[in-house]
This record gives structure tokens, C-alpha cells and sequence, in this order.
């Protein structure tokens, strides 16, 4: 489930700010009571009611790595997710699976599907 926007927490916590009732204040806004304490104890802790980034492992491939993997995809159209893989190994040092190549390059845009004349997409002649 995605987040609530930001400006219907900010109505949240200046409805009980201004004393209604947290339960009325819930039912009104269509939250659970739990949500609406959640927001009223992020803004005085944090001070602010912007979500937080969600949780999960960072990405090996820093921007640098993205640049190298973008020139080696219009240099070597042809090259298999493994030959990048080990092409990032040798220039970078750091070992990625195929997987995380194939996500790479779809960030990128890129396909790996052919064009009707039968070329790889992104390359002209």
C-alpha cells in the first residue's frame, strides 16, 4: 500500500491539534486511530510528517557503474547480461549477478528485444 500524501497528513494532525477528537478526526479522514497517533508522534519527533524511504538493501551499481553500463550497451548491443556482468567486474570490482544487470538495464530503458529488421533496439545501420 502507498503512503498517504503528505498534505492529507498535515489535515490529520492539525485537526487534532485543534481538538477534535482523535477517534471523530479518524473516522472523518477514513484512517485507522493507530495511523492518526503514528503521525502526531512523527511530527514531534522528526518534526516533520514526510514519509520515509522504504526499507530495502541498496543497489550495487552506484551512478558511475550505470554510466559504464550505458556506453557498454550502445558500444556492445550484442553482449549478454553475463558478458556485462563480468564487464563491470573488470573495470569496477565489484561482482553483480546477471539478475542485477537485467534490472540495470531495464532502469535504463533499454531492451534487449529486436527491432522488425531484425537489429537490437538502439542501433542504427
Amino acid at each position: 500500500m502507498r503512503a498517504y500524501s503528505l498534505d492529507l497528513r498535515e489535515k490529520i494532525v492539525e485537526s487534532v491539534k485543534k481538538g477534535v477528537p482523535k477517534s471523530e478526526t479518524a473516522r472523518r479522514f477514513g484512517v485507522d486511530r493507530a495511523t492518526l497517533k503514528r503521525y502526531c508522534k512523527l511530527l514531534d519527533e522528526r518534526g516533520t510528517l514526510e514519509p520515509r524511504k522504504a526499507p530495502g538493501k541498496a543497489s550495487k551499481l552506484d551512478e558511475g557503474m550505470m554510466r559504464l553500463l550505458e556506453e557498454d550497451l550502445q558500444q556492445r548491443p550484442w553482449a549478454t547480461h553475463s558478458q556485462r556482468a563480468e564487464f563491470l567486474f573488470a573495470l569496477c570490482g565489484v561482482r553483480v549477478s546477471e539478475a542485477t544487470v537485467c534490472r540495470a538495464v531495464g532502469r535504463l530503458c533499454r531492451s534487449r528485444k529486436k527491432d522488425p529488421k531484425g537489429r537490437p533496439n538502439g542501433t542504427s545501420s
